[in-house]
């Protein structure tokens, strides 16, 4: 029997019906032996102070709070104008002075993180919820 390569092998099937390639997966299975099902992790309730940070990394939308603006208030002001798009100088004084406050909300985790370091260096306390 002739050897196929990867690109031959997907060639015949893209030729095939779903069915035909569902009963090739069951004769594949039964053949070698093995399982084509994803393998599933097995979830187990909070063990400790550690659960709660992969319970956080699960979720895909952040929002992004600030505590307090701590000693450099207008540096933090500049960076709050710079993250949240459309507010004026006076928007931004009003939304650090009544901290605490969500600057962003519904954020993905790639954006809150770099808010809260942005925010962070301009000294302010920031909490990613």
């Amino acid at each position: 029997m002739a050897k196929l390569s990867t690109d031959e092998l997907l060639d015949a099937f893209k030729e095939m019906t779903l069915l035909e390639l569902s009963e090739f997966v069951k004769q594949f299975e039964d053949t070698f032996d093995v399982t084509a099902a994803a393998p599933v992790a097995v979830a187990t309730g909070p063990a400790g102070p550690g659960a709660a940070a992969e319970v956080e990394e699960e979720k895909d939308e952040f929002d992004v709070v600030l505590e307090s603006a701590g000693d450099k208030k207008i540096q933090v002001i500049k960076v709050v104008r710079e993250l949240v798009t459309g507010l004026g100088l006076k928007e931004a004084k009003e939304l650090v002075e009544s901290a605490p406050k969500p600057i962003l909300e519904k954020a993905k985790k790639d954006a809150a993180e770099a808010a809260k370091e942005k925010l962070e260096a301009a000294g302010a306390a920031v909490s990613v919820k």
